[in-house]
């Protein structure tokens, strides 16, 4: 297939790249696809960003027949443009994709036409230090039918925008809190995938952290609520002697990307590594033994998001002494230095656009 395109007029100004806050401002252009029984995936293009157009009766609107992903696109030092990992990130949306019964895409064919978008809008990739162009692809179900079953028509578009660091409060300590009250997926669910759903289910439990003065949720699953999961929208580490700790996947867990590069990372590093199950009553005994070095999150928007506080039922700890730990520090310089281009890279991550 070739990717028409079209181009928008006039264009919009572009922001002022110190200020860029996170997921508000969106480029001129978007790429856009759809799919049919008949015609399989059909009409890849580039056209000017706009309102999808659809009918009240849209299955996705009913029915959360919906799938996403989210990427980065980073100004390297010689003012060239590439991504961290993006066959990763079109392989995890194919994964969703058979979980929701949806038309897997063409890998490659996908992530050809996300560089062609790139070079479209390679004006508006940010170069101020911390920036860069946040990415989501998506594909929604677009049948107008109101009944519970697969749709038959498909729209997978993506949407491009500049953005700056993903918390207000820069890489530095954030608080969390542990709740019993409400549980984020189950196996057996789609805890593992990146959909509309599992997102809509957080947050009630994170609007009561807000209000409690807390960051995130630290989520226990959910069955024995017991054991430790996912922080937030993230994936979470523990720093437990010399051992880096990680919930093994399980089905309700999503397998985040920049979660495995951390792990790559430490291997490599020659630390002990593992990915498996760890309750909130070992990571609290650990914190009393003086055992419990470092807390942090990691996913694509904030990459590193070092844990200062957490609080389970009626205890408060602080992690470490409340500030960014050496290993958070180190996980967030090294990858974003691969992501900027800063440093060799020794994994093949880095795809050029």
């Amino acid at each position: 297939m070739q990717v028409t395109i079209k181009k928008a007029e006039p264009l919009k100004a572009k922001p002022d790249e110190n200020k860029l806050g996170f997921g508000t401002i969106f480029t001129d252009h978007m790429f856009n696809m759809d799919y049919s029984v008949e015609k399989g995936w059909y009409n890849p293009r580039i056209e000017p960003y706009a309102p999808l157009v659809m009918e009240p009766s849209t299955m996705v609107l009913h029915y959360g027949q919906g799938v996403f992903e989210g990427m980065k696109a980073y100004r390297n030092q010689q003012g060239g443009v590439q991504l961290f990992r993006p066959q990763e990130n079109f392989r995890r949306l194919n994964a969703s994709n058979r979980k929701l019964c949806i038309p897997e895409i063409d890998e490659a064919f996908a992530l050809k036409a996300l560089k062609q978008l790139l070079t479209v809008e390679k004006d508006w990739i940010p170069s101020a230090p911390g920036t860069s162009l946040y990415i989501r692809p998506t594909i929604i179900a677009t049948d107008p039918f109101l009944g519970v079953r697969a749709s038959f028509t498909y729209r997978f578009f993506i949407i491009l925008s500049p953005v700056g660091a993903y918390y207000a409060e820069g890489f530095n300590p954030v608080k969390i809190m542990v709740t019993k009250e409400h549980v984020r997926a189950v196996r057996g669910g789609v805890g593992d995938t990146k959909t509309l759903g599992n997102y809509a289910a957080s947050l009630l439990a994170g609007d009561k952290a807000h209000k409690a003065g807390y960051t995130q949720v630290l989520w226990l699953d959910g069955v024995e609520q017991k054991y430790v999961e996912e922080v937030g929208a993230m994936n979470i580490f523990f720093v437990i002697g010399d051992e880096l700790v990680t919930p093994m996947l399980s089905g309700s867990i999503l397998p985040g990307i920049t979660r495995d590069s951390v792990l790559e990372l430490g291997k490599s590093w020659g630390m002990t590594v593992s990915e498996r199950k760890i309750s909130i009553d070992e990571v609290m005994a650990a914190h009393t033994s003086g055992q419990l070095k470092e807390i942090f999150g990691s996913g694509t928007a904030a990459v590193i998001s070092p844990v200062g506080e957490l609080k389970y039922e009626d205890t408060v700890i602080t992690v470490g002494d409340g500030r960014v730990g050496p290993l958070a520090h180190k996980f967030f310089q090294s990858i974003q230095e691969i992501q900027y281009g800063t440093i060799e890279d020794p994994s093949g991550w880095v795809e050029p656009v």
